[in-house]
This record gives structure tokens, sequence and C-alpha cells, in this order.
């Protein structure tokens, strides 16, 4: 009876919860593991950065600290919508209580405003509007607007105030840079060229590495 009913009428709201809640699950495990990959790229532009005070170049430690305010940002905003993706959980299991009173879902402000705010993210953009879709299907959210499903880019991410770039660098380097840095004046040793050639060649991958984890 139950698989005729579910052939005739398509899942209970229980079911449709309860897979919900696993894509939920499932996107968590996504930013956990993209929060691990910037730890581990942020924490070796870090060591970077105290080579670079090290020698005294001032500019391209400057630039590597821009990064690590970047990744620091991201890890921030993917650390707070894996709690908004917990939340949807947490309003799906109480609407999961009500349906067993009410016979069916109810319509969700909270989700839907935790839904639009996800969106946004391009990590999991896509899963949220097909369950967005699928949530309004059936009737836990209102029919969502173009312009609000529109993405947004988030400009702190894209351009940090100085400030924090000097905190890093007053911070990594214990206080060498960071407020009135100084710039090496006397001419590099061949060794000191080769070491300086290693270390841009460093500092140009953990670039790489970070904005290839910032723009995903």
């Amino acid at each position: 009876m139950q698989a005729i009913n579910r052939f005739l009428y398509g899942p209970t709201p229980e079911e449709k919860i309860r897979a919900w809640q696993a894509k939920l699950r499932a996107e968590q495990r996504v930013l956990d593991r993209e929060m691990r990959q910037l730890d581990s790229a942020t924490n070796k532009a870090r060591q970077s950065v105290k080579q670079l005070a090290t020698k005294g170049d001032v500019k391209s430690a400057r630039i590597l600290a821009r990064e690590v305010v970047r990744s620091n940002k991201q890890k921030d905003r993917l650390s707070v919508s894996k709690a908004r993706l917990g939340s949807i959980s947490n309003q799906l299991q109480q609407q999961l209580a009500m349906s067993k009173v009410t016979g069916s879902l109810q319509k969700s402000t909270e989700i839907m405003k935790l839904s639009n705010s996800l969106i946004r993210l391009p990590q999991i953009s896509q899963t949220m509007r097909d369950m967005s879709m699928e949530m309004t299907k059936a009737g836990i959210l209102e029919e969502m607007m173009d312009d609000t499903l529109a993405m947004e880019e988030d400009e702190e991410l894209e351009e940090e105030a100085d400030a924090e770039v000097d905190k890093v660098l007053f911070d990594l380097t214990n206080g060498k840079l960071g407020q009135a840095g100084t710039v090496q004046t006397e001419l590099p040793t061949a060794e000191e060229q080769m070491e300086d050639e290693e270390t841009e060649r460093a500092m140009e991958q953990y670039r790489q590495q970070l904005n290839g984890l910032l723009s995903g």
C-alpha cells in the first residue's frame, strides 16, 4: 500500500525532509573539506610571509599577507554557511514534527531567508537552487524572484583594508612589519638572489593555490 501511495502521490513529507537533510549534511562535508584546504594553503602562505619579512622584502610580504586576509575571510564565510545549513536542517525537523499533526508541510520564512543567503555561495549554489525549487513545490517556500537568486560578489573578499593586512604582517613578524616597514637597500649576493627566486616561486604557488580556493 505504501509503495502504491508513493507511486501515485510521490514521496511523503517525512521522506522529502529526510532526503533534504541528507543533502544538507553532504554540503556541510563539502564546506568542511574546503575549510581544511584553506587552512593548509594559508598556513604555508603564513610561513612564506615570515620568510619574506626576514629578508626585508616588504612588498612581496604585503602581497601574500593580503591573500592570507582574503582566505581568513573566506573561511569565516564558509563557517557561517555551514552553520546556516545546520539551521535549515533544524527548521526542517520542526516541519516534520508539525506535519505529523497537520498532515502537510508549512511555509517557512526562516528557511527561505537562509536558503537565499546560501544560494550566493558558489560552492553550494546549485544544490541550494535545486533544493529551493523542490521546497517551493512542496509548499515550504514562496516562489523566488530571479533578482533574489542573482549571484552577488562579496566586495569585502575582493579588496581588503590595509589595516587588516598590516595587522597580519605585524602578528606574523612579531612586530617587524606592519607599521613602519623597512626595505632592503644593500645589493643581494648571488646566494641571496637564488633564495629570493625560490621564495618568489613559492609565493606565486601559494597565491595560485589560495586564489583557486577563493574563486571556487
